[in-house]
């Protein structure tokens, strides 16, 4: 890896399954969990491990298990 790389340009990425649901939440932590690609319980993402969605995980962290 180069010193202009960051990890998450070198295929990093980051699991994330759904432990709870949406439904009742505020209208942004709905949409969140659909922006992840999540919207039923169990359901499993694999995700690029980038700033952005460090910071819809964090939106949802109670709703979410995150397994590096």
């Amino acid at each position: 890896m180069s010193e202009n790389q960051t990890p998450s340009a070198a295929g990093a990425t980051v699991r994330v399954r759904q432990i709870a649901s949406g439904n009742g939440r505020k209208p942004g932590q709905q949409a969140t969990l659909i922006g992840l690609g999540l919207n039923k319980i169990g359901r499993v993402r694999e995700l690029e491990d980038t700033p952005s969605v460090r910071g819809m995980l964090r939106k949802v962290h109670h709703l979410v298990k995150v397994e590096d």
